[in-house]
């Protein structure tokens, strides 16, 4: 058996698959974030640990002994900045992807490196790690002063459970440390924010084996003292999980962000159209990205504004028979990253009379946040980008409504795979069962990490093209129009 850590903002998922890759059982842990201040958002990287301890108890419960586990893969949500000292203390709460503080530091950041956008293949912007220990070092010099090592989130569980200072390229790639193309931490990069290589931990491909779980970690988590392989950041995992692991290959997450991911067998940079452009954790292969920050967190939020469930809100859309909204909905609860770069984004709704129905405003969401897919697909083809078939995972692709929508405002045919759900903490465990194989080859690729059973495929309704066409304009004002009266 092997064992898939997915360390997530909300919480830690423990997916363990069989030999033949079946998923036998799975756990969650939750975990809470806290946003001290405007724009902040924290955890304690020691509610990860226990985290971690709580998910693979209740693997046990669930699945008996633990003793066969081989491997144990992690995955992990990117950019976090996990702050140690000399003696492996932790410094300060982890500085999240999802965190909008240092907006000024990166324009600091591209002005201090000439080249920057040429080396890291990226716009800095302010959820990247680098922005974030600029910040520390203007705001909090006493702790950057001690900072001996950074982590990325899923490398913290790395280091509990192995004792190394451990890190993946597609994790990586996402602090603005790394050279993507060349695959290694940057000198210059580092050196613009004040940072050295000795601070970082050794970066490695997602399949490597970074070390083995220490006789401690094996027995506050239950398990044999097998190894753990550098694993990924939770896009790259994702994508292993659902099998998007060749060029042309596409997923586009439906999660508390959104992501529209694609592989490439080159490093492709596009830091003007605001697309990510990373290593995936696969040797030989990158991946062009695009992000909303607030994707399914949009529909949750609303859920919990007029203090009912999602479930009950998407059958009352369903049972209402609307297919069209006068309300326009801006999903910026947590700024945006693609198209526009802009943390003080903030969401709207639009177009509101006496006689606007709820079901009026979800449909809004659910269109909302579509539309701002669509700005990024539009992103990721100004840069190049080559899109065979694209694959809907994550928690938000289970309602029809939305999956329907999402091919008709893209224009293009979807599908929609079964356990999705499970993608990253599945992708992590598939990563453990590569890294301990005699040899990595396609054959094997193709083995391990096949595309999971199609659910449903979604062709584009022809008949809706006018009506999201005009939709999708509106949006897009509404952004210009109100961006002035933004903080």
């Amino acid at each position: 058996m092997y064992l898939g850590l997915d360390l997530g903002t909300s919480g830690l998922k423990a997916v363990l698959i069989d030999e033949a890759g079946k998923v036998v059982g799975q756990e969650n842990a939750p975990v809470s974030v806290s946003n001290p201040k405007p724009l902040w958002s924290e955890q304690d990287p020691l509610a990860w640990w226990d985290a971690a301890v709580k998910a693979v108890a209740g693997l046990k419960a669930q699945v008996g002994d633990l003793s066969g586990v081989k491997s144990v893969g992690i995955a992990g949500q990117m950019h976090g900045a996990t702050l140690l000292d000399a003696d492996n203390n932790i410094l300060r709460p982890c500085i999240l992807w999802n965190d909008g503080r240092c907006f000024e530091e990166c324009a600091e950041l591209e002005a201090a490196v000439p080249n920057f956008q040429e080396l890291s293949g990226n716009l800095a912007m302010p959820g990247f790690t680098a922005p974030k220990l600029m910040w520390v070092k203007k705001h909090e010099p006493e702790v950057f002063e001690k900072v001996a090592k950074v982590l990325l989130p899923k490398d913290y569980l790395a280091f509990r459970l192995t004792g190394n200072y451990s890190g993946d390229m597609s994790d990586g790639a996402g602090t603005l440390w790394l050279d993507p193309a060349k695959r290694a931490w940057s000198e210059e990069l580092l050196a613009g924010s004040g940072m050295t290589a000795d601070q970082m931990p050794t970066v490695y491909e997602g399949t490597d084996v970074v070390g083995s779980i220490t006789a401690d970690a094996a027995a506050a988590l239950g398990l044999p003292e097998v190894p753990v392989v550098a694993g990924a950041g939770d896009n790259a995992a994702g994508a292993v999980g659902v099998g998007v692991t060749e060029p042309g290959q596409a997923f586009l997450s439906l999660g508390t962000s959104g992501v529209y991911f694609s592989v490439s067998d080159s490093h492709c940079a596009s830091p003007e159209n605001t697309v990510h452009a990373f290593c995936h954790c696969l040797p030989g292969r990158w991946h062009q990205m695009t992000v909303s920050l607030s994707a399914a967190n949009s529909l949750s939020w609303f859920a919990d504004l007029v203090k009912t469930e999602v479930p009950a809100l998407l059958e009352e859309l369903a049972e209402s028979g609307i297919t069209q909204t006068p309300v326009t909905f801006l999903p910026y609860l947590s700024g945006e990253r693609t198209p526009h770069n802009d943390p003080t984004a903030v969401g709207a709704f639009y177009g509101m009379t006496n006689g606007t129905t709820r079901a009026e405003m979800t449909l809004a969401v659910l269109e909302g946040v579509a539309y701002s897919f669509a700005d990024g697909q539009d992103a990721l083809e100004a840069a190049g980008t080559k899109i065979d078939n694209v694959t809907l995972i994550g928690g938000g692709a289970r309602s029809p409504i939305w999956r329907q929508m999402l091919a008709d405002i893209l224009e293009r045919p979807l599908t929609f795979r079964d356990g999705g759900e499970v993608g990253p903490g599945l992708g992590a465990a598939r990563l453990a069962q590569l890294g301990v194989a005699e040899e990595f080859n396609s054959e094997l690729l193709a083995r391990v990490c096949p595309p999971p059973p199609v659910v449903a495929e979604h062709a584009p309704n022809a008949e809706m093209k006018d009506y999201y066409q005009k939709q999708l304009g509106r949006y897009r004002e509404l952004y210009k129009l109100t961006k002035s009266l933004n903080g």
